[in-house]
């Protein structure tokens, strides 16, 4: 296979079409979806092919609402094995939107209160970015499977191993919904790395560009002079979410252009950069730069690329095709979904990665975006922005077991 895709079948599946409505909307005095949420629409040929594997419906928690309308915008009302039995945020009339949304009747005034419930078996933490590992650890202490939003951890690296052991004790499954995993590109890279067709992987790239993300409001401001490197999965998942592996050190350089909230004095966190620039060494010991920033104007989205010893895959600026010396026969597709549950928001990744939590749980298997995978990618991040807030200096990056 010497080009794995097309660049017409991949602008369609990267949602290209869906950004422009909402450019259009923009342009017509409409308000634009959040960068991210713009709608893609489900692949019905594949969807076709989806057989069931079971009739059980899984009972689910839902924590948070919030600024994205988070909790509803991953299909799990949707889906045929799901039942939305209880939802939580801790703003009330937030909580009864999300209960609308999800058609669910029981509500609960906190995530803390939720878990106590022994009837629900799983827990979507859709909460802020700060609470993600206090609320996952809770919810795994109390018996339930747990998909958290992005990042697993966040600003403190002790987190990471806080949570580590508690998915390892419990037994239970935790996935990190990290949207990156099913872009149609991200899909297909990984797909192409398991058959081969790129050998050792010589360099990678990721990047995350969201203009002037401060400016945007959440619980107790955590997002108001966001340190860029504190939200890294979006791009590290151009090498992990490929490779499965992680990262071992990281030189990371910042830098800022002026926006709102940031300089040392601006937000809580003493950041005084909108973007930052990590190389890191791969487990492989190879170099893969990772960017993160909040001052790029003109672009916005998450990409990135491979480069192996036998072939590479550029989808910004190779039209999304597998260029190589060796042939491979595999699908690139993603996965069909059931008729009922809408690809979403991020390139159409919202509906897979729910899809992929309920099928781990069913089949009794890991997540794709496991606590390996997900620790790897957000702690990643959190030790760039140390580096980054020493000149540079180079740091080595922590693995827990």
């Amino acid at each position: 296979m010497d080009a794995a895709t097309s660049r017409r079948s991949f602008l369609h599946a990267m949602g290209i079409g869906a950004t422009a409505l909402g450019m259009q909307g923009a342009l017509q005095g409409q308000s634009p979806p959040i960068q991210g949420f713009e709608q893609v629409p489900a692949d019905r040929t594949t969807s076709e092919q989806w057989t069931p594997v079971s009739d059980r419906k899984i009972r689910v928690g839902i924590a948070g609402y919030g600024l994205c309308r988070f909790g509803a915008a991953f299909g799990f009302q949707n889906h045929p094995n799901v039942e939305v039995a209880a939802v939580t945020d801790l703003i009330p009339e937030r909580c009864r939107a999300l209960a609308r949304a999800v058609r669910c009747e029981k509500m609960y005034p906190s995530l803390e209160e939720m878990v106590k419930d022994d009837s629900l078996e799983a827990v979507f933490v859709a909460t802020d970015a700060p609470g993600h590992a206090r609320h996952s650890i809770a919810a795994l202490r109390h018996g339930k499977h747990v998909m958290c939003a992005v990042p697993a951890i966040f600003q403190h690296v002790e987190e990471g191993q806080q949570l580590y052991d508690a998915v390892k004790q419990t037994g239970l499954k935790y996935q990190m919904a990290e949207t990156s995993y099913f872009h149609a590109a991200n899909h297909a890279m990984r797909q192409l790395y398991k058959a081969g067709a790129f050998g050792r992987l010589v360099y990678s790239e990721g990047e995350y560009f969201h203009h002037n993300v401060q400016t945007y409001d959440s619980f107790e401001g955590w997002r108001l002079g966001l340190p860029p490197q504190f939200y890294p999965t979006h791009s590290n998942a151009y090498y992990t979410g490929v490779t499965g592996k992680g990262f071992t050190a990281v030189s990371c350089i910042g830098f800022s252009v002026p926006l709102q909230y940031i300089g040392k004095d601006a937000n809580r966190y003493g950041n005084p950069f909108s973007d930052e620039v990590a190389l890191f060494e791969t487990e492989d010991g190879a170099p893969s730069r990772m960017a993160v920033m909040w001052g790029v104007q003109g672009y916005h989205g998450e990409q990135g690329r491979v480069f192996g010893e036998l072939g590479s895959f550029d989808y910004a600026y190779a039209g999304g095709t597998y260029k190589g010396t060796k042939k491979v026969d595999v699908s690139l597709d993603r996965p069909p979904l059931p008729p009922e549950v809408p690809a979403g928001g991020h390139g159409g990744s919202h509906g897979h990665l729910t899809h992929d939590f309920i099928m781990a749980i069913l089949e009794d298997r890991q997540p794709l975006c496991d606590i390996d995978q997900s620790l790897a990618m957000s702690v990643a991040g959190i030790v760039a922005h140390q580096s980054a807030m020493k000149d540079g200096q180079r740091m080595t990056i922590p693995k827990f077991s």
